[in-house]
Order: structure tokens, then C-alpha cells, then sequence
């Protein structure tokens, strides 16, 4: 017999709507199906994917062009079929086919036989497979897959209040099928469970669980032998006919599974994400039967509580300050491996630890593979689109949401197990969150405790991403408090729209920089205008009007006034889209870097934050660190500054600065240099302090008093360096001397989302910074499929140069060439100085790099000479 194997069934699928097709399920799944008219497609892939990938909706995220798709043709079912060969079948005793996710009920065929009915296929997040050996033929074989669409009161994918909702539903066979044939018996849902010696991280236990599942009619003994790199296990099995088992290795039993000395996965900046790989191989009369391999790491975490209120999470032992922002996959689940890996890139680059899934997302598991392996923690669990009417398209219960009737207990419970059984290997995925702003009615998670129980107790779960402070009843009118496990110990108290720096300093009831907040933003982050310029059309650019507004949110975020009136107020209003979008990326960045930054100066009582949100789902005005073509915003570049390992902070709420060490080791013999300039860039203070940055640490070093000298609008230079005098970080800000104020007291109804600013800081003097010249230069060099650009910036002037914005585009065409990856950008130059900065970035395309900036005049571009070529290397 030949070693089993398994075939992923992602091409020659074809689908078609059922308004188009009389014949049946028999017939469609037989060679007949082929006089069919049938639209080419992939899966995974959703209906509406697969007809803007054939070019049927052409540029939906274009303009209001999404309006053009007619939500009626998904309100019937549509046709999935495809073909796939299998040769030599008397080899194999068994075939059995997986369905990993189909949005939202199906009917299966093979070769004209039913193999599997709406019953058995109800849910978009239920897994499923079938025994179909008798249903099988060597050479080509026929399936065929009915789908019916999500209706209103279903568990399905969900995109809230943040984007347009996708006029399918998402309907279609969005996560991958498989094929497995073995002989036999067929190892399933693999699972390594480690156990670190906190007190050491010298040792660690490991325990090996697989199912087996037995096809046949006859009992079946075999060897189950596992293997991790030249580590060798096994164990005598049998398995009852048609019977299933679980086969569990522990290091009591098997002494080899104690790891001396193992190679810990680590989040980010704590230390190296080191994965290790399982393979399981189960025999029988010396024939291998089945496979499978699994990657894992060595990992434990733990929740620890402040004040027995808020709380926080370690991994292997260290406390670990969670600075994320909150994931969502592509409007029509589109995205590609190379898509998700670039953000992923970004995500580290950024200097965040964390992802927030807000829905179980993925149409594979390349996304927690990639956070697996580039360290970034994840947070997984439910949407909140199933907890609220306006989303859910049904009444729910205004305690536990859309989740509270008997059989909608049962399906999202058996759903439940279902993802964690698919995804509990990723140590990336760090805590499973259960509810987003609701809780669980009872019922349902006690179902959820026995299903962590069982599959998998290595970490904790929070039932719910709301909790401490519910009882001011922002986000709902109950209290989000459950009879089981009490408060969640993370709060969900918004800000979602515009809001001030100095909010995230001061702010001690709501959003403000205290405990975990798992959701929140200084509101909308708009898009630089070459992005802005591919999704809005000319005649629609400026001023803004109708076609922006639709790219913003929902509800009380369809518009973003509350951002242009800021800008208005701070910045003064704009007269043309170049001056708006050179104020609205400098806004993006002054919003964004004070609220991870205030989190870090109080780190004390802090232990999380998570910005709403990293991405976007198509283009859009709302919530986001880069757009949806993957061009960084001013936000990206601030979060980059503000969550640096080592850097300087200025405190808005008390004027301080403070020196931030988030390394879990003191970093010794540093220098903090503090200047202030006035628009005029006339030095008006200079300090020096010289310091030691204890392990983990928020350390005040110096007050800045205001002077009489100061002009409305001035300017805080932050340089710290090391014992050689080599700079390790800059932070540059733009300040006001009229203080922002916040009302509190302002009414905005029952959905109390933001807190709105009674004075605004007075930023106009920017207008007026004089012209200033800067020379660039660049290099450029090949590191295999990348490019690395190395370019210097020098201002010439004696004027500060202001927010440069630094770009690679095609020399040819002139376009943007993304992604990219800077070390730092929109960076201000004081007079004489000059700064070289790195980025990479894969182009086949001829780069060059532009220059922009708020007050450039005279841009000289020169080529690096050899000797300074030389230098740099």
C-alpha cells in the first residue's frame, strides 16, 4: 500500500448561479455538468470574489461602484463544482473529503451520489468531513457543492459598523477543501501542549494528543510514533471499527518529552518566535496508514491582575504590555499569502506585539502561521456583529446579544470547538475572547469552559472585550459582568472618533491610558492622496463630498466631520486636496502617537492597548494604521515612534518628560537632549540629562515649564543617546501653547463614542514656517528579491523642515511602489542637520525616490558619490 496523502482541492472550480442551472445535484456532480455555462473560480472564494476576479463587477472599490452590485442575485443558492483525479485508488482503503468553513449551508454531491445535506453542512464556522470511499472512482471525479446564503439572524462573517457590508454576505466556500486518502485509519487535529518551568525556563514538558479515526468495518491495531527534530516516541494503538480514539503522549510516560534547555517562542522585542515541528505517522502491519506534521512552540502563558481589577497577561513568566491593533481580512476575503505577509511585516515594523481578531478570520491559517513566525501575539474570538440588531438583522437580547436561544446555544457552542480545535497549535494566539461587547449567556459558556476543558486548557479566555467600567454603559445599557466568571478585567469605553493627545494622559474614567483597552482610536485615519486618487474619481477629489463619505464607516461614522473640523480648527481649512492631505497626515500622526505613548508613561497601570484599527477591508477614510493598497498613513509612522523599545516621551497631561525602556533589561549610561524652538526654529531651551533605564520602566527625567518666549505654536526636539553619543531615537513633536480642553459634559445620546474638545490647541502658526531647501541623496542595492534604499536628507536652511515624507515610485510611470518599509518617515530636520534613512521594499521596477514635506522649497537631488557609498556600508 503507498503512504497516505493529501490533496487540497483549491483549483478547476466553477460556479454558477442556481436562477441559471435546472439540473440537480446528481447531474451537475457527473461529466454532464460540463454543458453547463459556468464562471471560473478558485477555492477559497466567495461569490462576489470569484465575479470581480472574472471581471463581471469591474473595480467595485472604486467611487460608489459597489452600489452597482445587486444584492438580490445572493439571495438564491449558487453552484460550486469542480473536478480532481486520483490514480492507483486500490492502494488506499480510505477517502475521506474535509470542508474547513462554507458561508453558510450546503448540499454535497460526488459523482452523483449526496454526500452530505444542509444539516450536516449549517454554519460558517463549523468543520466538517465525510467518509466518501464508497463514492469514489480512480481517474476523475465529480463534486458538486449547493450553497445557500447567510440570512439575517445567521452566524456569519461580519464587518460591523466599518465598511460596507459585501452584497453576498460573503457566501461561498471561503476556507480550503481537502481530500485524504490512508489506509485506514486517519490521524486528525494533532495538538502539542507545553508546560514551562517559569522558575527557570530551563525545562519544559510536552504532551502529545492526536484523534484516530477508523473508516473501516474491522479492528485495526497499528504504532502511532512521533517525532520532534531527532526526538523519537511511540505507542501501541487499537481502534475499534468505524470507531474513533484519542492517543495521548506524556512526559511522565515518555521521558524525552521534557525538554532541557528548550527553545522558548517569544513575542516580539522580548526575544526570538522559535518554532519546532511535530510529525505523527500511524502504521499498520508495517504500511503507513496516515501522517501528519504540525508546527509548534514552547511557550506558557499566564493573566495576572492589577487591583484585582484590570487584567494583564504574561508569556513564559514576563509581563508583556499588549500594544496592538484590530485586523480585518479583505472586503470579499481576497487576500493573498504575499498580502498578509507584508502586513504582518508591518505590524513588527511598527513596533506592535499584538493582532485583535475581531471575528475568526482567515480563509486559511496563513495568517497565524505568519504571527507564529514573526512573534506577534494574537487575540481570537467572536464578532460583535452577532450582538447587535442593527448588525445581525434580528432582535437579540440586549445582555447576551444574538447568542440566547437553545439551538442558537448548541450550534455556536459546537462552532466554537470547532475553531479552537483548528487553530489551538499557533502560540501566537495567546488568549481566546469569547464575546466582543457583550457576554455569553450562561449556558453558552459553561459549554465554552467544558470545550477549554477538553481541547484546550493552555490559555485563558475572556468572556468578553468589554467588562471594567460597563456599568457607564458607553458601548449598551447592561452591564457586561458574567455570573460565571465576573468581570472580563479589560475595558471596551471607546474613543472611536477624534480625540485629543492630552485625553490619553488625563482620562481615568473611560479610554484614557489605565488597565486594557481593547478597542479604541483617535477616529478617522485618512489616506495620503496617491491612494486617495485610486478609489475616488477626479472630478470627486476635491472638495470632499458625497463619494468620500461613503468610504467611511457606518452609522455614526459615515461621515468624518469631526476630523475636518479639527483640522479646520488646529490647522486651519484647507483650499485645495494637496493642502488637505499634507494637514491630514500631519493630524494622523499628532492623534496617533500620544495614545500608545500614554500607555507607556503609565505603564504601572496599564497592560494593554489595542488601537481600532490596523487595516482596512477596502478603501476607507475610518480606522487605520496603513490603507487598503497597503500605503503607511502618518498614523503608521507615529505608532512606529511611539511604541520604540527606547525612546523619549512627552507627556501632554503633566508636561513631563519620561524615558521609556520596555526591554526586560536596564540599559545603562544614556543621554536625554531636550530642545524647544519656536516657529521661527530659534533655540529657546536645551537640557541635558544623563540617565540609567531600569527593565521595563517609565522614568519622568524633566518638567517643561512654559516660557514667555514661547510662540503659539512651537516645537519639542527629543534625542536620546548612548554611552558613545550614538543616537538611539528621536521623537519630534509640534505643540501649542492654548492647551486643548475636553468636554466631558457634551451629549452624543446613548452611544457615547468619543470625547469631544471644548477648545481646540492652536496649531495656524504652521502655515507659516518659511521655505526651507534640502539636498537628497540616495543608494540602491539588491538583497535577493528585495531592494534596500539608502538615502540621506540634509536641510540646507536655517528653517525646521517639517514633516518630510519620504516615497519610492516607479521611475517609468511614477507610481507608489508598495509595500515599503522605512525605518522612520514624516521626519522634521532642524537647520543644518542631516539624516539617512533605510527602507526595502520588492519591485521588478526601476525605483526612485520622492521627496515631499509641509514647508519644502528647493528639493536637490544628487547620487551618493562611491566614497560616501562606502562610508554608509
Amino acid at each position: 500500500m503507498k503512504k497516505s496523502f493529501k490533496m487540497r482541492l483549491s483549483d478547476h472550480w466553477k460556479i454558477q448561479t442556481s436562477k441559471l442551472i435546472r439540473e440537480k445535484g446528481a447531474i451537475i456532480s457527473t461529466i454532464d455538468h460540463e454543458k453547463i455555462t459556468w464562471i471560473p473560480a478558485k477555492v477559497p472564494e466567495t461569490v462576489v470574489g470569484a465575479l470581480v476576479g472574472n471581471k463581471i463587477y469591474k473595480d467595485p472599490y472604486f467611487g460608489d461602484n459597489l452600489k452597482a452590485i445587486p444584492t438580490e442575485y445572493f439571495k438564491v443558492p449558487w453552484w460550486y463544482a469542480t473536478h480532481f483525479t486520483l490514480e492507483d485508488l486500490e492502494s488506499y482503503q480510505s477517502v475521506r473529503v474535509y470542508f474547513e468553513g462554507i458561508n453558510y449551508k450546503a448540499n454535497v454531491w460526488l459523482n452523483g451520489s449526496q454526500i452530505a445535506d444542509v444539516k450536516t453542512i449549517n454554519g460558517a464556522y463549523r468543520r466538517t468531513s465525510f467518509d466518501v470511499s464508497e463514492h469514489v472512482v480512480s481517474g476523475k471525479n465529480m463534486l458538486a457543492v449547493e450553497v445557500i446564503p447567510p440570512k439575517p439572524g445567521d452566524f456569519s462573517t461580519g464587518f460591523v459598523d466599518w465598511n460596507p457590508a459585501p452584497p453576498d454576505g460573503n457566501m461561498g466556500i471561503f476556507r480550503p477543501v481537502t481530500i485524504a486518502l490512508h489506509n485506514g485509519v486517519q490521524i486528525e487535529n494533532p495538538f502539542v501542549r507545553t508546560k514551562v518551568d517559569l522558575k527557570t525556563l530551563k525545562r519544559a514538558d510536552l504532551t502529545i494528543s492526536a484523534e484516530l479515526k477508523n473508516d473501516t468495518p474491522d479492528l485495526i491495531s497499528g504504532t502511532l510514533k512521533g517525532q520532534i527534530e531527532s526526538l523519537v516516541f511511540e505507542k501501541k494503538i487499537t481502534i475499534q471499527p468505524k470507531g474513533e480514539t484519542n492517543v495521548e503522549f506524556t512526559a511522565d510516560e515518555f521521558p524525552q518529552l521534557t525538554f532541557e534547555n528548550p527553545k522558548l517562542w517569544w513575542p516580539a522585542h522580548l526575544g526570538s518566535p522559535v518554532l519546532y515541528e511535530l510529525e505523527l505517522e500511524l502504521t499498520i502491519d508495517g504500511q503507513v496508514s496516515s501522517s501528519e506534521k504540525t508546527k509548534f512552540g514552547i511557550r506558557e502563558v499566564e493573566e495576572y491582575w492589577l487591583n484585582d481589577i484590570h487584567r494583564g497577561f504574561k508569556i513564559n513568566g514576563k509581563k508583556v504590555l499588549i500594544k496592538g491593533a484590530g485586523w480585518t481580512d479583505d472586503l470579499f476575503l481576497m487576500d493573498s499569502d504575499k498580502n498578509l505577509e507584508a502586513q504582518v511585516k508591518y505590524v513588527k515594523q511598527m513596533n506592535l506585539n499584538c493582532i485583535r481578531l475581531e471575528g475568526i478570520w482567515g480563509k486559511d491559517q496563513k495568517l497565524y502561521d505568519l504571527c507564529d513566525e514573526y512573534g506577534i501575539l494574537l487575540m481570537v474570538g467572536w464578532s460583535c456583529h452577532w450582538e447587535h440588531e442593527i448588525h445581525m438583522g434580528v432582535p437579540v437580547d440586549e445582555r447576551f446579544g444574538g447568542v440566547y436561544k437553545s439551538e442558537d446555544i448548541e450550534h455556536v457552542a459546537q462552532a466554537w470547538e470547532d475553531q479552537v480545535i483548528w487553530l489551538r497549535n499557533h502560540p501566537s494566539i495567546f488568549v481566546w475572547t469569547v464575546a466582543s461587547d457583550k457576554v455569553p449567556i450562561t449556558a453558552l459558556e459553561q459549554k465554552y469552559i467544558e470545550t477549554f476543558a477538553k481541547y484546550d486548557p493552555t490559555r485563558p479566555y475572556l468572556n468578553s472585550t468589554g467588562g471594567v467600567g460597563s456599568d457607564r454603559h458607553v458601548i449598551g445599557s447592561e452591564d457586561v459582568i458574567s455570573k460565571i466568571s465576573g468581570s472580563s478585567g479589560v475595558k471596551m469605553l471607546g474613543p472611536y472618533a477624534y480625540t485629543a493627545p492630552v485625553y490619553w494622559f488625563t482620562d481615568t474614567n473611560f479610554g484614557g491610558a489605565y488597565g486594557f483597552n481593547t478597542e479604541t482610536g483617535p477616529g478617522a485615519q485618512v489616506p495620503q492622496l496617491d491612494s486617495l486618487k485610486k478609489f475616488i474619481p477626479e472630478d470627486k477629489l476635491w472638495p470632499i463630498n458625497e463619494i468620500w463619505q461613503y468610504h467611511c464607516g457606518r452609522y455614526e461614522f459615515s461621515d468624518f466631520s469631526r476630523f475636518t473640523e479639527a483640522i479646520d480648527k488646529r490647522y486651519s481649512k484647507p483650499d485645495s486636496i494637496e493642502e488637505f492631505d499634507k494637514k491630514a497626515q500631519a493630524m494622523n500622526y499628532e492623534l496617533m502617537r500620544p495614545m500608545f505613548e500614554a500607555f507607556q508613561v503609565h505603564k504601572k497601570k496599564c497592560t494593554g492597548i489595542i488601537q481600532w484599527m490596523l487595516n482596512a477591508a477596502w478603501p476607507k477614510m475610518y480606522w487605520q494604521l496603513y490603507d487598503y493598497y497597503l500605503m503607511p498613513t502618518g498614523a503608521f509612522y507615529a505608532t512606529q515612534k511611539a511604541c520604540s523599545p527606547l525612546h523619549l516621551v512627552y507627556s501632554y497631561g503633566d508636561h513631563h518628560i519620561y524615558a521609556i525602556n520596555d526591554h526586560l533589561h536596564e540599559v545603562k549610561d544614556l543621554k536625554a537632549h531636550i530642545r524647544i524652538y519656536d516657529i521661527d526654529s530659534k533655540l529657546l531651551l536645551e537640557e541635558n540629562r544623563s540617565l540609567d533605564a531600569p527593565a521595563d520602566s517609565s522614568c519622568s527625567l524633566f518638567k517643561i515649564e512654559p516660557l514667555e518666549t514661547f510662540s503659539t505654536t512651537y516645537f519639542l526636539d527629543l534625542r536620546l543617546l548612548d554611552a558613545q553619543n550614538e543616537e538611539i531615537s528621536t521623537n519630534f513633536y509640534w505643540l501649542s501653547t492654548q492647551e486643548e480642553t475636553l468636554d466631558y459634559e457634551a451629549d452624543l445620546g446613548e452611544f457615547a463614542y468619543h470625547t469631544p474638545s471644548k477648545q481646540y490647541a492652536d496649531l495656524n502658526l504652521l502655515n507659516a514656517l518659511p521655505k526651507v531647501d534640502v539636498e537628497v541623496s540616495y543608494n540602491l542595492e539588491k538583497a535577493g528579491e528585495e531592494q534596500i534604499m539608502t538615502a540621506i536628507v540634509k536641510n540646507t536652511g536655517d528653517t525646521i523642515a517639517f514633516l518630510i515624507n519620504l516615497k519610492v515610485i516607479e521611475k517609468d510611470t511614477g507610481e507608489i511602489i508598495l509595500p515599503v518599509f522605512w525605518e522612520d518617515n514624516f521626519i522634521s530636520l532642524l537647520p543644518g542637520e542631516k539624516r539617512i534613512l533605510r527602507t526595502t521594499f520588492a519591485s521588478a521596477a526601476v525605483p526612485e525616490l520622492k521627496v515631499e514635506g509641509w514647508n519644502l522649497n528647493t528639493i536637490n537631488y544628487a547620487t551618493i558619490s562611491d566614497s560616501r557609498r562606502e562610508a554608509l556600508s
